[in-house]
């Protein structure tokens, strides 16, 4: 049965059927179809355009298909061209000709949007709490691990001394930019599109409000062309997405280099690593490089859709069938991904004596220039005068705290015999402590904002 044969003389032939039915795919969907008929039915039957005994048929006989697709029971049919197709069938199957008033003054373009703003609602609200689990995992480890110093790198060189616990701090307020995108994206997401019809809205009356609330919907769409063909909430939900991938691909980048044998900052749990088939003692991050793999497959359904959108003509057309794929692959591959990263980070073991083997003295070169600007001397002169005393170090083969006092006032009279105080890592973490800092007092101030934001 097809929802639009009349006017045809004969089927399509098989390999267009192979490339225009979407049913393999956007069954997926089922649970969005469903509620939406049953809100449309509500609304015919409100304007008068079903009796309460047909209305009553239509949504019981929807509840028992959506029973036999949440049991795995759902039996397809090879004329089952999409999922409004599916429903639609089995519907007549089960109640008669009850089910073709269901698709009164309603088309599949502004059922599929109402079908795909649904789903991609209740995507990001799941994603969300998927993000708030990766997020406790962080807050737990930084908690437990709050004054463990490491060596803070930039252009992956040694910079300046930081707290482990902000290092994982760092990744939780990324995150938190993510939520924030998809909360927004989500209530752009939750604008009902149900009443525009093929494009030029709907004759019977339907109130659409009422149909938004049952959907949970809080607006609706103004104008029908648009509506039917707006796609740009899948395109905010990738790009939200994306933006998760590259933040778990950089946390991914990170933990397999400090997991390294060469650093062992962290050991990444047996339960996420694996060996080699030919050398025995390898123990690999895979679980990371998977994470780090797989942001290209989200990053790509962006431009899979852009790329779609970007020269369609006004209202619906058949590319945007081309939405769904890259998006189910997307949501599927990254909370996938969210929920071994979660694993990952409460799975690490931490070496804080790895890390503190890494401390170099010459990451307190910025302290000694900030010793000088404490005496009074302008940071870009303290800047130069401290590479003097590298240099001279560097000369003479000795760490900075054991450069002589001596050598420290050739550069600069300001240089006194409290210059040698500045050579405590802890102590030049310590001084960091403005809101943001890595300093102990700033690191748990973090913390317990970021347990409220979770909470």
């Amino acid at each position: 049965m097809k929802l639009w044969g009349g006017r045809f003389s004969q089927g399509p032939e098989e390999v267009m059927k192979q490339f225009n039915d979407s049913f393999r795919f956007d069954q997926r969907l089922y649970a969005a179809d469903i509620a939406g008929s049953q809100a449309y039915a509500q609304a015919l039957y409100m304007a008068g355009y079903l009796l309460e005994e047909e209305k009553e048929n239509i949504l019981s006989g929807l509840a028992q298909i959506k029973g036999e697709f949440d049991a795995g029971e759902f039996v397809s049919r090879p004329e089952d061209e999409d999922i409004h197709t599916a429903v639609e069938r089995r519907l007549f199957e089960l109640i008669g000709p009850a089910a073709g008033k269901l698709h009164t003054g309603r088309s599949r373009n502004d059922q599929v949007a109402v079908d795909l703003r649904l789903y991609v609602m209740a995507e990001i609200d799941h994603m969300l709490a998927q993000l708030g689990q990766v997020q406790t995992a962080l807050v737990d480890k930084a908690e437990a691990h709050l004054d463990v110093l490491m060596p803070g790198f930039t252009h992956l060189q040694p910079a300046q001394p930081v707290l482990f616990s902000h290092w994982l701090m760092s990744y939780f307020w990324m995150l938190a930019r993510d939520k924030a995108r998809l909360q927004d994206a989500r209530t752009r997401t939750a604008v009902s599109p149900l009443g525009s019809g093929a494009l030029a809205g709907n004759p019977f009356g339907v109130d659409r409000t009422q149909m938004a609330e049952a959907l949970g919907m809080p607006a609706i769409s103004m104008n029908s062309l648009d509506a039917v063909s707006d796609r740009d909430f899948v395109a905010e939900a990738l790009f939200a997405f994306s933006m998760i991938a590259v933040h778990i691909s950089r946390l991914a980048e990170d933990l397999i280099l400090f997991s390294n044998p060469a650093l062992k900052f962290v050991e990444i749990g047996e339960g996420y690593a694996t060996g080699s088939s030919l050398m025995p003692q390898k123990r690999n991050p895979d679980s990371m490089e998977l994470a780090r793999g797989k942001s290209g497959r989200v990053i790509a359904a962006l431009v899979n859709l852009l790329v779609v959108l970007k020269g369609l003509p006004s209202t619906y057309n058949k590319d945007l069938q081309e939405d769904k794929e890259a998006l189910f692959d997307s949501i599927d591959n990254l909370s996938l991904t969210l929920s071994v990263v979660a694993g990952v980070v409460a799975s690490l073991q931490v070496f804080p004596e790895n890390m503190a083997a890494q401390l170099d003295e010459g990451m307190l070169a910025t302290d000694l220039a900030d010793y000088l600007v404490r005496k009074g001397m302008p940071f870009r002169e303290a800047h130069h005068k401290v590479g003097e005393v590298i240099r001279y170090a560097e000369i003479h083969g000795v760490t900075l705290s054991k450069v002589p006092l001596a050598a420290f006032q050739a550069v600069s009279p300001l240089f006194k015999e409290d210059v040698y105080h500045t050579f405590d890592f802890m102590q030049a973490v310590s001084k960091k402590d403005s809101v943001g800092g890595t300093a102990l007092s700033a690191v748990k101030e973090q913390i317990a904002a970021a347990k409220e934001m979770v909470a």
